[in-house]
């Protein structure tokens, strides 16, 4: 059984950063591709960002990239979103998830954790 938990999210102002941890417990995290993924209110959830079972492979949503990096270590089965010169538009609970279907890229997660909240202020 695997079990996904997110931390890290706040209220901070335009421009500013901030680092989200998801913390994974349960078998073979290192094979799977893991992500980042965004419910603004009052909209569907989006994809912010995928990474490889071995973190070569990275990809970005077209509205974060060049802002935020996602990262992994499997050592320590943690997965990370580093969010840089936030906007007010990335407000939203994020959730990380994982795809035991593929270990390139996220397609089908059928792993969520439960979300953190992110707010940014204009």
């Amino acid at each position: 059984q695997v079990q996904l938990e997110e931390s890290g999210g706040g209220l901070v102002q335009a421009g500013a950063s901030l680092r989200l941890s998801c913390a994974a417990s349960g078998p073979a995290f290192s094979s799977y591709a893991m992500g980042w993924f965004r419910r603004a209110p009052g909209k569907e959830r989006e994809f912010v960002a995928s990474i490889s079972w071995d973190g070569d492979y990275t990809t970005y949503s077209d509205s974060v990239k060049g802002r935020f990096t996602i990262s992994r270590d499997n050592a320590e089965s943690m997965v990370y979103l580093q969010m840089n010169s936030l906007k007010p538009e990335d407000t939203g609970v994020y959730y990380c998830a994982m795809d035991r279907q593929s270990g390139v890229l996220v397609q089908s997660p059928g792993d969520w954790g439960q979300g953190t909240q992110v707010t940014v202020s204009s």
